[in-house]
């Protein structure tokens, strides 16, 4: 595919459930990751609540959702603003490499602008070399390392 120069990036409405499942199941299978139906409800009810700090984003190409990503605002010990945390960033692979990924952390950059946030940061998979190449250009790796402590 050509760079997508014609996208339309929006926040995701209540009628576009359909079009953003089928990429959140695709970014779920990419990283071998199951959730429960009731996470996904959960989760996509979050995006439609103004009292949430979460937001969906979509890219569209000619009618079509080709990425999606979320993020969310919070609090932050290091700063007086907030951050934004990009939680989750996914193009669908016949759109890869077209300017999807980009413009979705633009935006994204432009939502934590607006709302005075003071970072805009996101993790990726060591082994995501596709979605790397895109960060080194656009980001800086700050070599911090991500731990999970196993809380059950």
């Amino acid at each position: 595919m050509p760079p997508n120069t014609g996208l339309d990036v929006r926040p995701l409405t209540s009628g576009d459930r359909a079009a953003w499942e089928l990429l959140w199941q695709a970014y779920l299978d990419f990283y071998d990751h199951a959730l429960p139906s009731g996470v996904t409800d959960f989760t996509w009810a979050r995006f439609g609540d103004p009292a949430e700090p979460m937001v969906a984003l979509g890219a569209w190409a000619d009618g079509v959702l080709v990425g999606i990503c979320h993020h969310v605002l919070h609090r932050s010990t290091w700063a007086e603003g907030s951050y934004c945390y990009l939680e989750d960033l996914f193009t669908a692979p016949a759109a890869r490499g077209t300017g999807v990924g980009r413009a979705l952390i633009e935006a994204t950059a432009a939502v934590a602008r607006e709302a005075g946030a003071e970072k805009l940061y996101w993790q990726t998979h060591a082994r995501n070399d596709t979605a790397r190449a895109l960060y080194d250009r656009v980001a800086r790796h700050e070599g911090f390392l991500v731990y999970e402590y196993p809380l059950s």
